[in-house]
């Protein structure tokens, strides 16, 4: 087994998410090149500083990106390798600066949404109005949306956790029309031999049924099938990212928006409109899926301000 093989079997083997992978195989490869493919075990303190020091020194990264070089190393050290992180005594970090968050008014989300076609209109309705992240918005299935209670389920969210979120009332006959149309086209595939969609870790073998069922298929689904890495089937895959990035920047150009929006920053809004209504900061916080309160304060100063009861900011 190569270096990298054992390096992607062990991330799948701890359940870390597909774009962790591809991050992580990145930062070893440019490792490795970096120091003339050398294997790491023949490398020390001095060649990860070198390295991460080059980053932040000559390729000028970003805070977040060294950090995320380091992560690498620090996990292919321990997890693949399992060996000790030697000690980075003589790092230089990157500067961290302190960004806010753009964020829209509520007349710039309304031309925003008003220049989207579907299903781009209805996913833009609920990055603003559940605080939904893209990667979250694409994945959803069948069974996670909930009508008669007003609530999605998001499954395997940012750190692998579920959370509850809003489900706005204005995007009720949208999602509605929505499933009715995923359904019809499942039924025409399942018709036609095909209806397949991925499943989480091992779950094709615990449910055999389960990848045929209504119930797992995406909400938003691609347009054509496409083979699974893990299973090596031809499945259905949910709309990819890239496709709603582009509508809504194409949509925020027609729009003739004077500042940056894009996916997250409906998210942002979400959260800001949240808080000018009154919701309080904790409320936002299991909303948004935040894990440390702070994460959310940059949206404020005042803590725990408003009434409890929440209204999505859509349906304002």
């Amino acid at each position: 087994m190569t270096l990298i093989e054992a390096l992607r079997t062990t991330i799948r083997r701890l359940h870390y998410s597909p774009r962790t992978e591809d991050a992580y195989v990145h930062w070893v490869r440019a490792f490795v090149t970096f120091h003339g493919r050398r294997h790491p075990r023949d490398l020390g303190a001095p060649e990860v500083t070198a390295f991460l020091n080059d980053l932040a020194v000559r390729r000028r990264v970003s805070a977040s990106t060294q950090n995320q070089a380091l992560c690498a190393l620090v996990f292919l050290y321990r997890k693949v390798l399992q060996l000790d992180m030697p000690t980075l005594t003589d790092l230089e970090r990157a500067r961290r600066p302190h960004h806010l968050p753009a964020v829209l008014s509520r007349r710039d989300v309304l031309a925003l949404l008003d220049r989207l076609e579907p299903p781009f209109r209805l996913i833009a309705e609920l990055l603003y109005g559940a605080g939904l992240r893209i990667g979250e918005c694409v994945a959803l299935r069948v069974k996670d949306i909930d009508l008669e209670r007003h609530q999605i389920t998001v499954r395997r969210g940012k750190g692998q956790h579920d959370r509850p979120a809003l489900l706005p009332t204005r995007a009720r006959d949208g999602l509605r029309a929505q499933l009715d149309a995923v359904a019809r086209r499942h039924r025409t595939d399942l018709a036609q031999g095909r209806g397949e969609v991925d499943l989480p870790f091992a779950l094709r073998a615990k449910m055999p049924g389960a990848a045929t069922g209504l119930a797992w298929q995406y909400v938003f689904p691609a347009s054509r099938t496409c083979v699974d890495p893990a299973s090596e089937r031809l499945v259905l895959w949910h709309l990819h990212e890239s496709a709603v990035q582009k509508a809504i920047r194409s949509a925020a150009d027609a729009a003739g928006l004077d500042r940056r929006a894009t996916c997250h920053t409906l998210r942002h809004s979400f959260a800001t409109h949240l808080l000018e209504a009154g919701t309080d900061i904790r409320t936002i916080q299991t909303l948004l899926g935040h894990h440390d309160v702070r994460t959310t304060m940059i949206y404020t100063h005042i803590v725990d301000r408003g009434p409890l009861g929440v209204v999505s900011p859509l349906d304002r």
